[in-house]
């Protein structure tokens, strides 16, 4: 599981040791790095299936794009060497849609250099998390005020996104991609909005359509998933008041 301490990884690792998997977390907190390549071929030894859940730790384009050509081309390397049978990827539904982006246009060049690889593969494209409304306000606030389109948007929740990859990771590989969403559509300045208020932020929500969307314009469907994709059952509402 590269990525396998963060948000998700730690929660589809959990997944699979549940079901009776054998699940190894990998990350530079193991001692593993995609980049310089430490760690990587010893962790691969006996691996049936590799999971990326791994993120930039910087989202500026250039260093964004090279850290997942990087990660990806030496990750893809290993595999081959060690006999990996499946590369399971988690990317972001709309990546193709929204080039304007340096993060998505690098997550395009991932998907490209997977799909060339010859590797048996899933790609998962999942809908944004709840998780991550926070960040979307953060990226779209200047002062007291978040601007943001009302583009329509399905999120999810985290808990979800890993129950898909899990699924994926022990599956066959389908040498192509699938999509998961949340059960609720929105716009995304009231998504927003609504978990400003959960939260008790009193920044104003304005909507404002020439907003970007991390340095994409959106058009209303940019974000949406396809009609074949699988919807999640966590409701927004319930997850606000979950705890978390």
């Amino acid at each position: 599981m590269i990525g396998g301490t963060g948000l998700i990884g730690s929660k589809v690792v959990a997944r699979l040791k549940a079901d009776g998997h054998e699940a190894v977390a990998a990350s530079p907190n193991t001692g593993v790095d995609t980049i310089t390549g430490e760690g990587l071929d010893d962790v691969l030894k006996g691996a049936s299936v590799v999971v990326d859940v791994s993120n930039s730790p910087s989202f500026e384009a250039d260093a964004v794009m090279e850290f997942f050509q990087a990660s990806t081309t030496n990750l893809l390397a290993a595999e081959a060497a060690a006999g990996v049978g499946h590369h399971v990827a988690l990317s972001v539904v709309g990546t193709e849609r929204l080039p304007e982006s340096g993060y998505f246009r690098a997550k395009v060049a991932q998907e490209e250099l997977i799909k060339g690889s010859g590797a048996p593969y899933t790609l998962v494209h999942a809908t944004q998390f709840f998780e991550f409304v926070k960040g979307i306000a953060a990226s779209a606030t200047d002062g007291d005020t978040v601007r943001l389109p009302s583009a329509l948007i399905k999120p999810l929740a985290a808990d979800d996104v890993a129950d898909a990859v899990a699924g994926a990771a022990v599956a066959a590989p389908l040498n192509g991609m699938t999509e998961v969403a949340g059960p609720e559509e929105f716009p995304l300045d009231e998504l927003v909005r609504i978990g400003l208020k959960a939260d008790g932020d009193p920044r104003e929500v304005v909507t404002d359509e020439s907003a970007g969307y991390f340095g994409a314009p959106l058009q209303e469907r940019s974000l949406l998933p396809g009609p074949d994709a699988h919807l999640s059952t966590t409701r927004y509402a319930d997850w606000l008041t979950a705890g978390r």
